[in-house]
């Protein structure tokens, strides 16, 4: 298949490197890169199949001025976030461009660094249309195993809100709090998911899968994921637009947490580790943070 990967990051170029085994796949992105394929954005507009691999918070922006549906076209979304300006999932955000039944949603623990070097892993695609969900998958190389669901919702929020919690499973390895206490907060952060997730009708059972258990497991645990080495540093008193310079890349739990934030006040839904990353974020002490969490 032809296929056309928008967003060139570390993640765009591994799911160009990986699609590309049995496809013919290019790539762009706002700024020219000298990597191989490399088209202009019009050329990757008119493939029938686009890979969005953009920060969660310029989706809505670069829609607005760079996408116009054409007939049939099928996308899938391997950008994993929710808007904070307009506190939407990116399925809603996207529906308003393309019909549901041609949307694909890419979730499970698939580190860039791992993908390029075609180590095996699994995700999961998500889709309200079986077919489309199908066919998405049956572009991954045989080191990537697939799996369908049409839990989109669910999906959505597990790849947003496993951001937040590794942030705070940075914070604790840099508060130096032991194993222990990384393994109680990430447990406990996936219980705090899936009650989030529930409100909105999200399925048990994605929480306990690769979208849910396995992204969580993968980003909360390792310095590989950004969003943890956001928390790390955060532990060891540095500034955050400090961090976030050093990181010189997108770590979308920073901005994620904000919306859930907003979000769980509005609808009352009880997030005590997510609400604690949003303080810490705002200046709050993470030892302070701790003391609160133990005592509530």
């Amino acid at each position: 298949m032809s296929i056309a990967v928008i967003g060139a990051g570390k993640w765009g170029q591994a799911i160009k490197f990986a699609l590309s085994f049995k496809n013919d796949v290019v790539i762009t992105s706002r700024k020219e890169r000298k990597i191989k394929d490399f088209v202009s954005l019009q050329t990757a507009l008119d493939k029938k199949h686009l890979i969005i691999v953009i920060s969660a918070q310029q989706i809505n922006e670069w829609l607005e001025k760079n996408f116009r549906y054409k007939k049939d076209q099928k996308i899938l979304v391997a950008s994993k976030g929710i808007d904070t300006k307009s506190k939407k999932f990116l399925n809603e955000i996207f529906e308003r461009y393309v019909p549901p039944q041609n949307l694909s949603f890419l979730t499970g623990p698939s580190f860039a660094a791992e993908v390029m070097k075609a180590l095996p892993t699994a995700v999961v695609i998500n889709s309200v249309s079986k077919n489309t969900a199908e066919e998405f998958a049956s572009f991954f190389p045989k080191f990537i195993k697939t799996y369908i669901s049409d839990d989109v919702i669910g999906a959505e929020i597990c790849g947003a809100y496993k951001n937040i919690i590794a942030i705070a499973s940075g914070i604790c390895d840099g508060l130096e709090l032991g194993n222990n206490a990384r393994a109680s907060l990430i447990a406990r952060g996936l219980v705090e998911m899936q009650r989030f997730g529930k409100y909105f009708g999200a399925k048990e059972e994605t929480f306990l899968g690769l979208s849910g258990a396995g992204d969580l497991f993968l980003t909360a645990s390792s310095k590989l994921s950004r969003n943890y080495r956001v928390g790390f540093s955060l532990a060891k008193d540095k500034k955050l637009n400090d961090i976030l310079h050093e990181l010189g890349e997108v770590a979308e739990g920073v901005y994620t947490v904000n919306a859930v934030y907003a979000i769980a006040q509005k609808y009352s839904v009880y997030i005590p580790i997510a609400t604690e990353v949003w303080h810490i974020l705002q200046g709050k002490k993470p030892q302070k943070s701790l003391e609160t969490l133990l005592e509530n």
